[in-house]
């Protein structure tokens, strides 16, 4: 099997002033052109869960308080993976392109956490109009917008 390396492309920074990512010098000139696109992809490595004994989890018992009994990792969003990797959509609030900052509304990642690329977020490319779900969490928000005022707390066992 092949193993890979991967390079981070900055950090997240969560501080007082809000949320923002923030790059590597060297990746700065990839920002051009990002701006007008109000929301971008962020992938991210869940580097708090990347030890060999999580990496070797494949199935969990009911992370959320109506799903199966048992669930296999690929049907969570737990951090707890093969491979942690993390995807977030996060809306762009402000750009520095000088210091290679971007400014979000919200991420579900921790200080410090490394940041291995972005892509912007295109409707014709990552939304689905009729996405299906399972029965046991199909009373979740159908967007962004609405799981701000959702109480998720409600919903997990952990």
């Amino acid at each position: 099997m092949q193993n890979f390396e991967i390079t981070p492309i900055g950090k997240i920074n969560l501080n007082d002033d809000g949320m923002f990512i923030e790059l590597e010098p060297r990746y700065i000139p990839a920002l051009q052109g990002l701006d007008g696109f109000s929301h971008i992809n962020v992938i991210w490595w869940f580097s708090d869960f990347d030890n060999e004994e999580t990496r070797n989890i494949f199935e969990t018992h009911q992370p959320y308080k109506n799903a199966p009994p048992v669930m296999g990792i690929f049907a969570t969003r737990s951090p707890i993976r093969p491979n942690p990797l993390a995807l977030t959509t996060a809306q762009v609030i402000g750009i520095d392109y000088a210091k290679g900052i971007l400014q979000i509304a919200y991420i579900d990642a921790n200080n410090g956490t490394p940041v291995l690329d972005i892509k912007p977020y295109t409707p014709s490319l990552d939304r689905a109009e009729i996405p299906s779900v399972p029965q046991w969490c199909s009373h979740w928000p159908k967007s962004l917008e609405e799981s701000e005022d959702f109480n998720w707390e409600n919903e997990f066992n952990f």
